[in-house]
């Protein structure tokens, strides 16, 4: 009896040794935030399952140590072709200003931007600015990850709010939200994949899509 007491102590001690030593192995997520450029702007009306607005800064999420932002100066394509303004290259430039030139906006109606990461990559966080001179909500907001670059086999979808299907995904139980300087932050959950698509549906401002910044934040598998 007492050799199985010592024995499940040793066990107890050395779960709490890994936990404790998981925990250490996580830092906070560090990006550059832009230049706020609205304050106190009202939330924009008739927009269903509405987030609360974030009041003050965002706290601190944690990620593994050595956590990199994966996304920065990738290859990008898009549903649309020809965009409105701006060029692809723009998603990944580093630039997350709100003003004018630092955005690519594509055409009206569903649209999806996509990131080549090179290499498959365990994903931790994705942040996303969409706009953030104004108070605007993204409608039908979805990102997925894949190996597929085609997203026909093994997607992993990490956000949804397309509460009605629109982008064909399923029916999304995420939150819409207000655009902020402080971008949107997707918990990815340590998902595996090479590429990241991210889909859109217009805005309460209008019916185009607009992309300031995308930072995907992972390590490359093993």
């Amino acid at each position: 009896m007492k050799l199985n007491l010592s024995r499940t102590s040793a066990i107890v001690a050395a779960l709490l040794f890994a936990t404790a030593a998981l925990a250490q192995d996580k830092v906070p997520l560090k990006t550059q935030l832009p230049k706020p450029l609205f304050v106190g702007t009202p939330v924009p009306l008739n927009v269903p399952n509405l987030e609360p607005p974030l009041k003050g800064k965002r706290a601190d999420f944690m990620v593994p140590a050595g956590t990199v932002n994966l996304a920065k100066g990738k290859k990008v394509t898009a549903s649309d072709d020809s965009p409105v303004t701006g060029t692809l290259d723009l998603i990944t430039d580093g630039d997350k200003a709100g003003d004018e030139g630092s955005w690519v906006e594509l055409g009206p109606g569903k649209q999806w931007v996509q990131i080549d990461l090179a290499k498959k990559a365990n994903i931790y966080a994705v942040l996303v600015w969409h706009f953030h001179s104004q108070a605007r909500v993204y409608r039908d907001v979805v990102v997925q990850v894949s190996d597929d670059p085609n997203f026909k086999s093994g997607v992993n979808t990490i956000f949804n709010n397309d509460f009605k299907n629109e982008v064909g995904a399923g029916a999304g139980k995420d939150q819409n939200y207000v655009e902020t300087y402080q971008g949107k932050l997707i918990d990815a959950k340590g998902v595996q994949g090479r590429y990241v698509r991210l889909y859109s549906n217009g805005n309460t401002s209008n019916k185009l899509n607009d992309y300031i910044e995308v930072e995907v934040w992972g390590k490359p598998a093993a």
